[in-house]
């Protein structure tokens, strides 16, 4: 989780990942940082994130964000 949060401070930094837990919801992110997200995601985890995954409860909080990557090495 700890390389994850390093991941999103790289794309938003000045957020408290650890505390956020609507990150969509709330606007603190928007679509174009989370496609930053997501390729850096591809790079670190090697995971290719697929469309049907990209919807706000996968986006609202680190843990969030930390599930759906596990999910995705899974498979």
């Amino acid at each position: 989780m700890e390389e994850l949060i390093d991941i999103l401070l790289t794309v938003k930094p000045n957020i408290d990942y650890t505390k956020e837990k609507a990150l969509v919801d709330d606007g603190i992110i928007d679509s174009l940082d989370i496609v930053s997200i997501i390729s850096e995601l591809s790079d670190a985890y090697g995971i290719t994130v697929p469309s049907t995954e990209i919807k706000p409860e996968n986006f609202n909080s680190a843990s969030a964000i930390y599930g759906m990557v596990q999910r995705l090495k899974e498979d």
